[in-house]
């Protein structure tokens, strides 16, 4: 039973009907997996093609004459880069340099913007650009995997001519829907905003065409492969872009953004850690505050662990002091076990879109 402080998501009752484990995330009830397990859902996705529910992520919408020059003043990148029918990933930070949130940036069209925070933190994009949060009045289904397109497509055909970071509006089955060439599964796919009230047909529909409905412990498996930052772990209000190795999501070419004199002068001085990638030599999953040592020196603890089913190991990623280099040997300490591994290049699972 979902607590008081905790929001389901519309499609909260056809999750479980479909069988989801449901846990809190993010303030939220959310599917973790479905009968067939988080594995199974992982190389679903790397193979074929899975859905997601990811409505817990927030939507603030931004319409208006002024909302480029807002947007284009706070958040780090560049939207001068882009332009309507467009996608961008950028930071807000704040005064001090760190990352307030990672977001993805749906320049629908002319001074048109759907901003897409992480789903604890819209109050704080709210009180940082003059938007209009929509969460609850759409769902957001993120379709993933090499025959993504093709499958959604089988729905309407304009679902699979969306390449990646395209973003276009069209009218389906009587009402707006807004898709995205993005995703966070270093695979291909859309992500479908759609209006609450054709929302549970259009997931049964996927299903029905077979995609793989799957929950949120795989998503973090498959982001975890491709080495794709998440907050509250790589990116935190006491970490920057640069130590998670995201220098080019700053525009320094336009005038200002939000913390830019900060980040300036990390610049200048060099990030005090690095995001890094650790193998382990067994299956021994990693895990999030484990310490990891080089020659018995501590160079910090694990942001991120868990087993890579693709590659059948234990992962981790970290921001880790010392700038080391791949094949470099560590050990792992958690939980009382001294695990060996290496450092490696990123990301662990590299996908052709």
């Amino acid at each position: 039973m979902a607590s008081v402080s905790n929001r389901r998501p519309f499609l909260y009752d056809l999750h479980v009907e479909l069988g989801a484990k449901i846990v809190p995330f993010g303030g939220w009830e959310m599917p973790l997996q479905y009968a067939t397990g988080t594995v199974s859902e992982h190389l679903a996705c790397r193979s074929d093609a899975v859905v997601f529910d990811v409505s817990h992520l927030g939507t603030v919408r931004c319409d208006g004459a002024h909302m480029f020059d807002a947007l284009q003043s706070t958040l780090t990148n560049d939207l001068t880069k882009i332009g309507p029918g467009r996608a961008q990933y950028t930071h807000l930070l704040d005064d001090s340099g760190f990352v307030v949130d990672d977001i993805i940036v749906w320049w629908v069209g002319h001074d048109q913007f759907d901003v897409m925070p992480n789903a604890s933190n819209t109050t704080g994009v709210l009180a940082a650009l003059p938007g209009v949060d929509v969460t609850s009045e759409r769902v957001v289904l993120a379709i993933q995997g090499p025959n993504a397109r093709e499958k959604a497509g089988a729905l309407d055909p304009r679902f699979a001519a969306v390449k990646r970071f395209d973003v276009t509006t069209f009218d389906f089955r009587g009402v707006e829907v807004r898709v995205a060439g993005t995703g966070y599964t270093g695979e291909a796919g859309i992500e479908i905003a759609a209006p609450n009230d054709v929302a549970a047909d259009l997931l049964r529909d996927l299903i029905g065409a077979g995609v793989t409905p799957a929950g949120l412990g795989a998503r973090d498996t498959l982001r975890l492969e491709a080495a794709l930052p998440l907050y509250g772990h790589e990116l935190t209000s006491s970490s920057t872009t640069l130590e998670a190795r995201l220098g080019w999501v700053l525009g320094w070419d336009k005038e200002t953004f939000r913390g830019r004199s900060a980040v300036e002068a990390e610049r200048e001085r060099g990030p005090r850690r690095l995001l890094t990638g650790v193998l382990a030599e067994g299956r021994q999953p990693l895990r999030e505050g484990a310490e990891v040592l080089v020659h018995g020196a501590s160079h910090g603890v694990l942001s991120s662990g868990n087993y890579s089913p693709v590659l059948g190991r234990g992962v981790g990623l970290g921001l880790l002091s010392g700038d080391l280099e791949p094949e470099t040997p560590v050990t792992i300490e958690m939980r009382g076990r001294v695990v060996p591994g290496r450092v490696v290049e990123l990301p662990f699972v590299r996908k052709v879109k």
